[in-house]
């Protein structure tokens, strides 16, 4: 005997109910499995952890909490007390010789946040960029000039290194930034030069000189700007870089990284 539809009408939310609870319960063991087959582990670390750890351990997120934290001068990206700085800038600055009209910058370049940045870069671990981006977004959320930016300037590589690494780092993290600027790729790197690391900052400005152009037929006229790059240190490549873009014709450049090192150079 089939049910009346008052019977079906009262029985109908049960049945959702159940419908429910059976999915829920299914899910949970659909992930209890997964979590037996394939462990979850730290990104940073790869020690074991829990689904709900947001792929970092405890540890490692409390040091990468470590190295965000903390004041820092708009002009330079360098650790500075709000109380130290002159028309927004810190002292630095001037020695710098900054050719860019401000910085956002994720946080300090060491610990947990290093290892992250250098597995990204060298190790193939392009998943990284998840934190990376998290990170580069938030502190140009808290800029003054997040409003500005009419387009996104990855620092480029040269082609020899992006075929080496089979990406730009750079490119990837201004595209995760989650910002409604356009990104472009009309900054190039014509010449290739020695890694940055291993030099002094003096060595370093002289081995990025004349390092980037402005592909043909491109101009930057009154455009806003702004550079991203995973790390920058004495500030030679954004500088190079930002006077280029300047020599195109935009009006206003700023920068965007995930890191500063170095926090004495100059």
């Amino acid at each position: 005997m089939r049910p009346s539809r008052e019977e079906s009408r009262i029985c109908m939310p049960a049945i959702r109910a159940a419908g429910r609870t059976a999915a829920h319960w299914g899910r949970l063991a659909q992930e209890g499995l997964n979590h037996l087959l394939w462990p979850a582990v730290c990104d940073c670390c790869r020690t074991a952890i829990a689904e709900t750890d947001k792929r970092l351990c405890r540890d490692c997120w409390n040091e990468l909490l470590s190295c965000t934290a903390g004041d820092y001068c708009p002009g330079c990206g360098r650790e500075a007390s709000r109380y130290a700085l002159i028309d927004g800038r810190c002292a630095g600055c001037d020695i710098s010789k900054i050719h860019f009209d401000g910085i956002a910058r994720g946080g300090v370049y060491e610990d947990v946040l290093r290892d992250l940045i250098l597995a990204f870069k060298f190790q193939d671990r392009t998943e990284l960029a998840t934190h990376l981006c998290f990170l580069a977004s938030a502190a140009l959320k808290g800029s003054p000039f997040q409003d500005e930016i009419d387009l996104f300037v990855p620092v480029p590589l040269h082609w020899r290194r992006r075929v080496e690494r089979g990406y730009n780092q750079s490119k990837l993290i201004a595209k995760g930034l989650g910002h409604p600027a356009a990104v472009t790729a009309d900054l190039v790197r014509v010449r290739y030069t020695q890694r940055q690391w291993s030099l002094t900052p003096a060595k370093r400005r002289k081995n990025v000189a004349g390092a980037f152009a402005v592909r043909r037929g491109h101009n930057y006229s009154g455009k806003r700007l702004c550079l991203v790059d995973d790390i920058t240190t004495s500030h030679a490549t954004l500088n190079e870089c930002a006077k280029t873009l300047r020599a195109a014709g935009a009006v206003k450049i700023f920068a965007c990284v995930v890191a500063v090192a170095m926090q004495d150079a100059c």
